[in-house]
């Protein structure tokens, strides 16, 4: 391009029509995603200087040297009076690629997110551990702050966050809140949570858990008195279960089974459906609340009849996946063909759409057909 790419400009014009992501790569277009859709722009394709430049005007000085010597990075970027955001630089045969994600400054509470207002529990808590599951994309670092500024505005707490970038800005109201950055203020999830014990802390976030390390921290924590909340790249509660477990090696899985059972306060697994109309999305979520009889199934690896229990009934208002999707489509927000995209358990999904299977949200009694 003969012109300098304006990259701020079009990150303005990006977030101004409700885009979620931008795409950057050499010799290709400029992408955005919108409500879960990649969308080409009709511009001149990137040249790899037009990447070194963005790179240049985005890169905080504390990552520059970091830059050249590994292949993938993440940091933030911010544009005062417009919003965050987390990037991910990388490289393909050779050349530069950055993803771009938009993090707003205005955090929104849990009923502007349309999220089951029963996730408030998890937010009154004094000790354990809290999981919020999902793919990539799937809203899980907006729900934990949510969390975690419901927590702020109710509740006189220290609240340290650990996140590689950070992410949601807060400002202390109620609480206090101390922010820090993976490979900036601490070496790593692990030092970060060890470290953060000695800190007088109430609530503990952990941006991800990415390795047995980190959940040993994790779960050390939520023993002795703190309330960490953290997320997983998993799709519902007994994956999220076991992919803890199998962290461990098989001697150390029965131990791990009790710890976990001890401390688990519940799941919040989700996903973001879109709206009927083709525009704006909306999150399904699966919310798994820790009651004795899970942590029973949880130490015997009984996890399949965890599902059961959730399905038969709403006590503690938990509620499954598929009992999410199906009251979303009754409520007109989305369509058949949705609900059925996003469902892990097409077949009983079908069940519940035809009117066969009942017990589920707002339905009551038997039906036969």
């Amino acid at each position: 391009m003969s012109a300098q790419f304006d990259i701020n400009g079009f990150l303005i014009k990006s977030i101004s029509i409700g885009a979620s992501d931008v795409h950057l790569k050499a010799d290709e277009r400029p992408i955005i995603r919108k409500d879960g859709k990649i969308i080409k722009i009709d511009m001149p394709k990137l040249t790899e200087d037009d990447l070194i430049n963005i790179i240049n005007v985005m890169i905080p000085k504390t990552a520059k040297t970091r830059a050249n010597s590994v292949f993938d990075l993440d940091f933030s970027y911010e544009i005062k009076g417009v919003s965050r955001f987390r990037v991910n630089l990388s490289h393909q045969l050779g050349k530069s690629a950055l993803v771009i994600r938009n993090i707003p400054f205005v955090i929104k509470n849990i009923q502007e997110l349309n999220l089951p207002i029963s996730i408030e529990q998890f937010a009154c808590l004094n000790n354990g551990i809290v999981l919020v599951t999902g793919p990539t994309g799937s809203g899980k670092s907006t729900t934990l702050a949510s969390l975690i500024d419901y927590i702020n505005i109710n509740y006189p707490k220290h609240i340290i966050t650990i996140e590689d970038p950070i992410e949601f800005i807060f400002t202390s109201k109620k609480s206090i809140i101390s922010q820090r950055q993976v490979e900036i203020d601490t070496p790593s999830f692990p030092d970060g949570v060890k470290y953060a014990m000695r800190q007088d802390p109430d609530v503990i976030l952990i941006g991800e858990i990415r390795d047995r390390d980190t959940i040993v921290s994790a779960l050390k924590a939520s023993e002795t008195g703190h309330l960490v909340f953290a997320t997983l790249h998993t799709n519902d509660a007994i994956q999220t279960i076991n992919r803890i477990v199998n962290m461990f090696d098989p001697q150390d899985r029965q131990y791990i089974r009790s710890q976990l059972a001890a401390t688990l306060r519940g799941t919040i697994s989700q996903k973001l459906v879109t709206h009927k109309t083709g525009e704006g999305r909306r999150p399904a979520c699966e919310v798994l609340v820790a009651t004795p009889t899970i942590k029973d199934f949880i130490i015997k690896d009984e996890l399949d009849q965890i599902y059961t229990l959730v399905r038969k009934g709403s006590f503690n208002e938990m509620i499954t996946m598929n009992m999410s999707l199906f009251k979303l489509f009754q409520d007109d927000i989305i369509s058949e063909a949705e609900a059925l995209d996003k469902s892990d358990n097409k077949n009983e999904l079908k069940q519940m759409l035809r009117g066969v299977f009942h017990g589920t949200a707002g339905q009551k009694g038997v039906k036969n057909e």
